[in-house]
């Protein structure tokens, strides 16, 4: 197997279930990461169970909800889809920038990583967690315009026609998409361990005005749609991107509330310890 005859035929366009010679071999290169990374992640958790310690059931499954989210994106008929239609190019790009970073962050693959390799590559993880590149990426503000801003970048500029024409560089959007929608959702959502947390304000303004930001960009392709795709195809795509990234952003928000709740009951019972009894709930004086 060599590189060049792969790319070959992805930039022929006939791939996906086409048929065309090789067209096999493209599929299973590009799926390959996802199994990968799929078997990895349980593979750690079985380490975690022969070493006596649980690994919550749940992350497993997010982990692995979030891998076929992603390969959905790259393989399959949604991928195929996404190279003829603007709706499933929207639900394609929705699947691996939105549905898959949320389930893949709330797998705390950081966590599991650092529980389960020896020391020293868990001290170089940890180093690599804590440096300056890894600080810039992290940060909110960086990681919505590489999310947000990069959405606007592909479908307001020329580079969308170009991606439609390339599969290549269609290969290459997608998997930016999926990276920068990852750290987007991992500076927001704090479950892994982070040496760089930005601050819950700072976190929630980021988020509202993201929102804002695609919900925009979603009106703006309903009412100038790409010349090369009909109007109706284009106009059912911009409502997904709407109303399906709303949804994905309402679990955001629960998710931010959720942490706000928690830290502010924390912080109550460290400041006022008199008021709760020794169970954590509030004592009879204060209901």
């Amino acid at each position: 197997m060599t590189v060049r005859p792969v790319l070959v035929v992805y930039n022929t366009h006939e791939h996906h279930g086409s048929g065309a010679p090789g067209a096999w071999l493209v599929d299973v290169v590009l799926l390959w990461p996802f199994l990968f990374a799929a078997a990895a992640y349980l593979v750690a958790t079985a380490i975690q169970a022969r070493r006596g310690r649980r690994w919550p059931w749940f992350r497993s499954l997010f982990w692995v909800a979030g891998m076929a989210a992603a390969a959905c994106g790259f393989v399959g008929p949604i991928a195929s889809w996404s190279h003829t239609s603007f709706t499933g190019h929207m639900l394609a790009h929705l699947l691996v920038g939105m549905v898959a970073p949320l389930f893949l962050v709330l797998a705390a693959p950081v966590t599991l990583a650092l529980r389960t390799l020896s020391v020293v590559p868990a001290r170089r993880l940890s180093r690599l967690l804590n440096s300056a590149p890894a600080r810039t990426v992290t940060n909110p503000v960086v990681a919505a315009l590489l999310n947000v801003g990069g959405m606007w970048v592909v479908y307001r500029t020329p580079l969308f026609d170009a991606m439609q024409s390339n599969a290549l560089l269609h290969l290459l959007v997608m998997a930016h998409f999926l990276a920068a929608g990852v750290l987007y959702t991992a500076s927001l959502v704090l479950v892994d361990p982070s040496p760089h947390r930005a601050s819950f304000p700072l976190r929630a303004t980021v988020l509202v005005l993201s929102l804002a930001a695609h919900g925009v960009l979603a009106k703006l392709l309903y009412a100038y749609p790409p010349p090369e795709f009909s109007a109706a195809d284009v106009q059912l795509g911009a409502q997904l991107m709407y109303y399906g990234g709303d949804a994905v952003d309402f679990f955001l928000i629960v998710l931010l509330c959720a942490e706000l709740y928690r830290r502010t009951g924390h912080e109550l019972r460290r400041t006022n310890p008199e008021t709760f009894h020794p169970a954590g709930a509030l004592s009879a004086d204060h209901r």
